[in-house]
């Protein structure tokens, strides 16, 4: 089975790109929201949260996303410890989760940390979904409390476009200018070309 990873900063269409391969049939993992799962339902990963941020970091049985959003906002250093807690879980999640898929001639992580969070080198193939940051910007915009400052600090803190282009297989051109689904498909038969690397 080929695994395949598809990122892009905020903003850039990666759900939009990966709700278009479940419609192809391809198995997609989010890990995004697998992530916000685990920090409520993993004992270990809520006991290693208490212990890096405090017993307030979490309300009840659910972590306070508000909280720990404003504690990493400015804190890079920060973020890559809570990073570094709950991505092995995710990682360990996912390749469970490939377990029941081995049917399936390939899958796909959506991932919008893929290379930041290292999960990358467990993936055959790399797709990144790119967009200008002016409309980055202008999508996410329309997203509840969302400012055009926080927006802009939010992609300065993200891998840029290029650089993730240049790490990966395939580079999906998300910009309304570009048709994107013929762009998907020509990936999708190119990965059903692909020989399985049997892992």
């Amino acid at each position: 089975m080929i695994k395949a990873g598809v990122t892009g900063g905020i903003g850039s269409g990666k759900t939009m790109v990966c709700q278009v391969f479940r419609l192809l049939g391809v198995p997609v993992y989010c890990a995004d929201d697998e992530a916000k799962k685990l920090y409520d339902t993993s004992v270990a990963v809520r006991n290693r949260m208490i212990g890096l941020l405090g017993e307030d970091i979490y309300s009840g049985l659910h972590l306070d996303r508000g909280k720990l959003a404003g504690l990493i906002f400015n804190n890079r250093e920060l973020l890559e410890q809570v990073n570094a807690i709950v991505h092995p879980e995710v990682t360990t999640h996912f390749l469970e989760w490939c377990q029941r898929q081995v049917q399936e001639h390939y899958i796909i992580q959506e991932s919008a940390i893929l290379f930041e969070s290292g999960i990358y080198r467990i993936m055959d193939v790399k797709i990144t979904v790119t967009a200008p940051d002016s409309l980055k910007i202008k999508r996410i915009m329309t997203r509840p409390g969302m400012t055009e400052t926080l927006a802009a600090r939010v992609i300065e803190n993200q891998i840029p476009d290029d650089i993730k282009a240049g790490r990966s297989d395939f580079v999906i051109t998300n910009d309304d200018r570009h048709l994107v689904i013929p762009q998907i498909l020509k990936i999708h038969e190119s990965l059903m070309k692909m020989e399985n690397p049997g892992n």
